[in-house]
């Protein structure tokens, strides 16, 4: 056994037994994925009714389409979809045609889950994608997506024009000093006991999506990625340490809630907070409520520019498929503008090319969610490309909630950076 396989084992061990179960019974014998021109897929969306009708369309509109493959689908609880991944590959029972969450990309390839796609662009060229939705590993394109999603801050234009504040446009976004002045005056109204609202409540992939931008924006970041070979000088280095004491003033200085409450959104559009730092997924359901009033602003520059996560979930093919050609059929199949169009509408997401932006009322140029567009395309970075990547993101979480709750910045920081470089140097930096 080598040491990948050992990494491999260790990590299926770690699958509850009921998800193992779950796995164990969906793919059928062999553990290839597809068997006499049936293509198993896997998605992570049952229980989400609006993506779970797209992908079904593209699956029956691709087997109406030829007579060779037939793909089947198998959704499974998003909570429950990975960890039924992991259990999967370690037999070699994964589907044909699988979804993956961006950042994940990375680490499932290097784990040998995934093959490179070697596509033809079909309809769409994968350069007119937004690069955050071509999910890639070694210069290789291993996933693509049909959609983003952006965050924003959201606020009400009577509340920033009646306090004196500046609306930033994404030319001319706030300085850190003007998003100060900004929430102490928004403070000292009294009408608000935190005037941000930054979704503190959340946990997961939350904390290092929500909160790793504004980092890199003061100038740090997750890990060195030059290198990929250590966080030291980046994650605790001046500029981080800054961030973090930045981000516990919020709660210090009475701007945010140390933890906030259960539907972050619904306290914004009930007057509860005056600035919401939130997704591009809650922008219709503000507009309908507060219309004309509502203000989608462009994140903070701390110093280095304004800064969003990017990527979201893709669609990529198994490496054990023993139909990889009818698997990349249905892929090349399925790169078609209204198929990305339709996963926009249905989900209330960016379309990851401007062919499909153009025809979603709202995303178009000039159109009410066009500062997404732009943010999804301008502000964007992806979470560190490295199989590592599931591992920071876990001690980031710790080490910002530690943070937030008090914790010394320079000892939570550094102790971050500590747990990362242990487990980067016993995998071998990750290498091969």
């Amino acid at each position: 056994m080598n040491a990948r396989t050992r990494r491999l084992a260790r990590a299926s061990l770690a699958v509850i037994t009921a998800t193992a179960a779950l796995t164990g019974c969906a793919t059928g014998g062999g553990g290839s994925g597809g068997q006499g021109g049936a293509l198993k897929l896997w998605t992570h969306n049952a229980g989400n009714a609006a993506e779970y009708a797209v992908v079904e369309k593209i699956v029956n509109d691709f087997n109406a389409s030829q007579s060779t493959y037939k793909v089947e689908i198998e959704a499974f609880p998003q909570g429950a979809y990975n960890d039924a991944v992991v259990a999967s590959a370690s037999s070699k029972k994964l589907p044909c045609i699988l979804d993956v969450d961006g950042p994940n990309v990375p680490n499932w390839a290097w784990g040998g889950y995934l093959a490179p796609l070697e596509i033809s662009d079909g309809e769409v060229p994968v350069a007119d994608q937004l690069p955050s939705t071509v999910g890639k590993y070694q210069d290789k394109v291993y996933a693509f997506g049909f959609y983003d999603v952006a965050l924003t801050m959201f606020a009400r234009k009577s509340v920033l024009d009646e306090n004196g504040i500046r609306i930033p446009t994404a030319d001319q976004p706030w300085t850190r000093a003007e998003f100060t002045a900004a929430l102490t005056a928004l403070k000292a109204t009294g009408k608000f006991e935190h005037p941000l609202e930054m979704g503190t409540g959340g946990s997961g992939e939350w904390w290092p999506y929500a909160y790793s931008p504004q980092l890199q924006s003061f100038g740090g970041d997750l890990v060195d990625r030059t290198t990929y070979k250590t966080a030291d000088g980046t994650l605790n280095g001046p500029e981080a340490l800054d961030w973090a004491k930045w981000f516990r003033s919020l709660v210090t200085d009475g701007y945010m809630a140390q933890k906030s409450g259960a539907s972050p959104n619904d306290d914004f559009l009930n007057g509860k907070s005056a600035i919401e730092w939130d997704g591009s997924w809650d922008a219709a359901k503000n507009v309908e409520k507060l219309g004309d009033d509502l203000v989608i602003l462009p994140p903070v520059d701390f110093g280095k520019g304004p800064k969003i996560g990017g990527a979201s979930w893709q669609w990529a093919m198994s490496a054990n498929c023993s139909e990889p050609d009818g698997a990349r059929a249905y892929l090349e199949f399925s790169r078609k503008t209204k198929y990305f169009t339709e996963y926009a509408k249905a989900t209330g997401t960016i379309p990851a090319t401007d062919a499909a932006a153009a025809q979603i009322p709202g995303y178009e140029p000039g159109g009410r969610y066009e500062p997404l567009v732009r943010a999804a395309r301008d502000f964007a970075v992806v979470r560190p490309v490295t199989p590592a990547y599931p591992f920071i993101a876990s001690v980031f979480e710790k080490a910002a909630k530690d943070v937030v709750a008090g914790a010394d910045p320079d000892s939570a920081l550094d102790e971050a950076v500590k747990q990362i470089d242990a487990n980067l140097k016993m995998n071998d930096f990750y290498a091969g």
